[in-house]
């Protein structure tokens, strides 16, 4: 039993309290990656820039697999580089040995300890690959196995669902990016302080949590950036509430899934302002014309037209506002579990390290 230096019992936190003080830590954490983040950001960035990687490969589990696909659309779209994930399995179950010379590598992980994360970047590392880590432990295994680190400043994260080093992943992945096609990460300017403002709004997020609380399944879509919001938004429902959430990119949901969307259907579409917002528009016209129960996360704009909604902060540039995007959406997977009498900071079968092949 954990002590206090009184001698007395810790008290013992109440169901959701951790998850709920990480999720409101992250404005502090976002300001701290600018504050202190950044001059190691650009070292990173100069090094990789006078490396000059022809491809970059992302290497990642769970959460941060989804920051890493948010960095390969960054990397596309931003440097023009070829970008995309890893399969470590070609390696550790096949044996795989592929040449990776001129290739950046980037492993993304919250702890830094998987094992198949290491050994991925050690085999990369070998086959000639400049190595990097993006993890919230500075003295990682996968940090130790890496050329170049970073640390994404989230502080310790108690509870099992990541909140806090997600969206930590996601600016420090940003501002590296940004660095490197020479930019100054002036386009993050404010992102703490929105961020609270968004936070904030946790009443708009209880109200639309009541419509999923006894539902069956839950499908979340978008395109581009927004991509991957409904990816970290549909595990968060899952491995807190249990609830089974579908993501989909809208591309992809036309081309069949959408069969399964009826008039009792519960959509949530991550619709911001940009290509990416305007790319979903005709998913949105065909889950309406379904009769879909349809929720927007997003630009008002795009909010108007649906059942329901929660609007976003307008003018922030689309590479930025997936760190806005998946908050209330996070603290909607947070209101179904306490809503469902479910535990959100300690759910059943899950390990904040995982072991995999």
């Amino acid at each position: 039993m954990t002590t206090t230096p009184a001698g007395q019992a810790a008290p013992i936190p109440e169901p959701g309290e951790i998850m709920a003080r990480e999720m409101a830590e992250q404005p502090r954490v976002l300001q701290r990656i600018l504050d202190e983040g950044l001059p190691a950001i650009r070292e990173v960035a100069a090094e990789i820039g006078r490396r000059r990687p022809r491809f970059v490969l992302l290497t990642a589990r769970g959460t941060s697999d989804n920051a890493a696909l948010y960095a390969k659309y960054l990397i596309e779209v931003g440097l023009g580089v070829p970008a995309g994930l890893t399969s470590m399995s070609t390696a550790s179950a096949y044996g795989a040995r592929p040449d990776l010379t001129d290739v950046l590598s980037i492993t993304v992980s919250q702890s830094g300890g998987s094992p198949d994360l290491v050994g991925y970047t050690e085999m990369a590392k070998a086959a000639g690959a400049l190595t990097l880590a993006v993890t919230n432990v500075a003295d990682s295994p996968v940090n130790r196995a890496s050329e170049l680190a970073l640390d994404v400043l989230a502080g310790p994260e108690k509870a099992l669902p990541a909140t806090k080093s997600y969206t930590a992943e996601l600016l420090t992945l940003y501002l590296l990016i940004d660095a490197v096609r020479g930019g100054d990460g002036s386009a993050a300017k404010g992102i703490a302080e929105l961020a609270a403002a968004v936070l904030e709004r946790r009443d708009e997020v209880v109200k639309l949590a009541e419509r999923y609380r006894f539902a069956s399944r839950l499908v979340i879509t978008s395109r581009g950036y927004g991509y991957p919001t409904a990816r970290e938004a549909a595990l968060k429902v899952m491995e807190t509430s249990y609830l089974p959430a579908h993501a989909f990119s809208g591309a992809d949901l036309m081309h069949g899934p959408l069969a399964m969307v009826d008039n009792v259907s519960p959509v949530i579409a991550v619709a911001s302002e940009g290509a990416g917002g305007r790319a979903l528009e005709p998913v949105l016209d065909r889950l309406r014309e379904r009769g879909a129960d349809l929720v927007v996360v997003g630009s008002r704009e795009h909010v108007a037209g649906a059942s329901a909604g929660f609007t976003l902060p307008s003018g922030v540039a689309e590479q930025i506002v997936p760190i806005l995007e998946i908050l209330p959406l996070q603290q909607l997977a947070y209101e179904i579990t306490m809503a469902r009498g479910l535990n959100p900071d300690s759910p059943r079968a899950l390990a904040k390290v995982t072991q995999t092949r």
